[in-house]
């Protein structure tokens, strides 16, 4: 029994590693860097509706904070356009005041993305938590071996797990896109028109990016991970 339970936590470890190593890449995304690379890319589309790079940028930094805070929604629909300019006149019909930088729809599904990010950091907190508990526990309790095999293992799941994620983003990123969606937010409410404000700061090519930026660095790490721990690891 003593030598099953390091084995099964062994494989705790392995399971905890893909989703950590994942949300530490998205982590590591939600820096507001990330807005000032990914809309430096050459080819980025641009606004056809007339936002500036400047204005994309200042913009999406505060959606950035706003995911990443506990701030209520007024923080966004206090947001009005620039003097002068107002919401295109598709996305205008559906705003008492068009000066509003975020119609009602748009500021509904940020309440949902500020709710998912935090529930994911929270998990992501936990996660790390468990593996630096399992790891303290495997050192003291002389099963560190065990432990670092989880670590390995987790780390060569991860790539392939990527991998595979990666090879359908590239060949239908629009159905992954849409089931991702469908997962985690309620059919229908992140669709939005094309003149609309969130659309215009973050086109499909942007989460397009962010998909394949998140799957690059996580297979990245895995393989770091892998690789790294792989020699110190005692063969029975």
């Amino acid at each position: 029994m003593k030598i099953q339970i390091p084995r099964f936590l062994s494989w705790v470890v392995a399971i905890l590693i893909p989703g950590i190593i994942i949300m530490t890449a998205l982590r590591l995304l939600l820096f507001p860097v990330f807005l000032d690379f990914e809309y430096r890319i050459p080819g980025f589309p641009e606004d056809p509706f007339g936002f500036s790079q400047e204005e994309r940028l200042k913009y999406s930094r505060i959606i950035w904070k706003y995911v990443m805070s506990d701030a209520e929604i007024s923080f966004l629909g206090d947001l009005h356009f620039p003097e002068g300019q107002q919401a295109p006149e598709t996305s205008c019909q559906f705003m008492d005041d068009c000066t509003r930088l975020y119609n009602d729809r748009e500021l509904s599904h940020m309440i949902d993305v500020q709710n998912v990010v935090q529930t994911a950091l929270r998990v992501w907190y936990v996660a790390l938590i468990v593996l630096a508990l399992l790891g303290i526990w495997a050192w003291r309790s002389q099963w560190m071996n065990d432990y670092l095999v989880g670590l390995v293992r987790g780390g060569w799941i991860t790539v392939f797990l990527v991998v595979g994620i990666l090879s359908i983003v590239v060949i239908a990123f629009g159905f992954i896109f849409v089931q991702f969606h469908n997962i985690f937010f309620e059919k229908g409410t992140w669709m939005f028109f094309t003149s609309d404000t969130l659309i215009r700061l973050f086109p499909t090519e942007f989460f397009r990016d962010m998909f394949l930026i998140v799957g690059i660095l996580s297979a990245g790490m895995g393989i770091l991970l892998a690789l790294g721990l792989r020699r110190r690891i005692h063969r029975d």
